[in-house]
């Protein structure tokens, strides 16, 4: 027998009883926008370049300030920085010959909504 063209309708299982919803599951934008994040966070060089500038004090750091430690060169920082900064996860302001970068805490707050058990989706409202 074959199968009948259009689209696959889901249907729950037999005896399937549904769960009760507590939050709102995120929409296709919010899912879009915030895989762009995670994208950039999957790269373990940006990851320690996000912490790197978030562990400063003042919260802001330049090129020179993250490079400290990585084994890669400072354009390939810079790169890095730049995909994080596309990414929604860090600014950048240019003062004189130096850029400096600082983290965006709303950002990582609505990362941090989405991936903790108990936080809730409400961040993403």
């Amino acid at each position: 027998m074959s199968k009948p063209e259009g689209p696959e309708v889901l249907t729950a299982p037999v005896g399937c009883a549904p769960t009760e919803t507590v939050g709102r599951a995120l929409t296709g934008a919010e899912a879009a926008e915030l895989a762009v994040m995670f994208k950039a966070l999957a790269d373990p060089v940006r990851l320690r370049v996000l912490s790197a500038i978030a562990a400063r004090a003042g919260g802001e750091a330049c090129v020179c300030d993250v490079s400290d430690g990585l084994d890669v060169t400072q354009p390939t920082i810079s790169h890095h920085l730049k995909v994080l900064r596309e990414a929604g996860l860090v600014t950048s302001e240019r003062r004189a010959s130096w850029v400096y970068y600082r983290v965006v805490p709303e950002a990582l707050e609505r990362l941090s909504a989405v991936l903790g058990r108990h936080a809730g989706l409400e961040v993403l409202a």
